[in-house]
C-alpha cells in the first residue's frame, strides 16, 4: 500500500523470500504447469513436472486414457 513504511514493505518482501526458499525442495522444475503457453512443446511440460513424475504420469495416462481423449490442455502423452 502506498501509505506503508519501507520497513513494513521490507518485512513482507523478506517473508515472501523465506516462503519461496522453503518451497524449493518441493518443486520439480522451473516451469509452473498452469502457466504453460499454448505453443509450449512437450519439453516444457516435462520440465514443469520433472522427468521422474512425468514418466509416472505418462504410465498412468497410458493405462486410463490410452487414446489420449483428454488432450485439450497442455498434455502428458500416454507413455
Amino acid at each position: 500500500m502506498p501509505d506503508e513504511s519501507g520497513e513494513h514493505a521490507a518485512a513482507e518482501t523478506a517473508w515472501a523470500r523465506r516462503f519461496l526458499h522453503a518451497l524449493q525442495p518441493h518443486h520439480a522444475g522451473s516451469v509452473y504447469v498452469n502457466f504453460l503457453d499454448s505453443d509450449d512443446g512437450t519439453s516444457r511440460v516435462r520440465e514443469a513436472y520433472g522427468e521422474r513424475i512425468y514418466r509416472r504420469l505418462a504410465e498412468i495416462k497410458a493405462k486410463y486414457d490410452p487414446d489420449n481423449t483428454f488432450r485439450h490442455n497442455k498434455n502428458i502423452h500416454p507413455g
